[in-house]
């Protein structure tokens, strides 16, 4: 994905990438491809602020993020509708939060309802069936935009990962 990143935005990377973090193996996926193309020489040594985002029902980066937990390994999350979110004990949890922070990013977690909510809305409006995991990224980009933790006027790439059409 994230050679597919660079290839696409003409090798100038975005500003933020917004990711739906379950294990997260994805988003470290992305983060070291942007090294390997940096060490190549591709693209400039400039990295996006990167946000894994999760359901409330399921956050355990979130709770290690704020220091509510010292990690995951004894969190108990809770069912989701997103279920590529619904992962208790990410293994590389530590490397997840050490790319969010060398980044300027954070891990953000969006309710049940506003993913269901945002999944209809983009269907409606732009004619996509987004899978819950993708929809969970509109209400958190609305939050990170209200909070000045992402700017309207960066560019902002949101990763949907899945069809909603496996979910009907």
């Amino acid at each position: 994905m994230g050679y597919e990143i660079a290839e696409q935005f003409n090798w100038q990377l975005p500003d933020v990438i917004l990711y739906p973090a379950g294990g997260g193996t994805g988003l470290i996926g992305i983060w070291k491809a942007f090294h390997e193309m940096i060490n190549l020489g591709w693209i400039e040594d400039k990295l996006p602020s990167m946000f894994a985002v999760q359901s409330e029902n399921c956050q355990p980066l979130v709770e290690t993020w704020w220091g509510r937990q010292k990690n995951s390994k004894a969190y108990a999350g809770h069912p989701t509708l997103a279920n590529g979110l619904a992962v208790p004990n990410p293994f590389a949890e530590k490397l997840i939060l050490k790319i969010l922070a060398e980044t300027g990013g954070e891990p953000t977690a969006v309710s049940e309802s506003a993913i269901i909510k945002a999944q209809k809305d983009m269907a409606q409006r732009e004619g996509l069936l987004v899978a819950p995991e993708g929809a969970a990224l509109l209400p958190a980009l609305q939050y990170l935009l209200t909070v000045d933790k992402v700017s309207p006027d960066e560019r902002i790439l949101l990763l949907n990962t899945g069809s909603g059409y496996k979910y009907l």
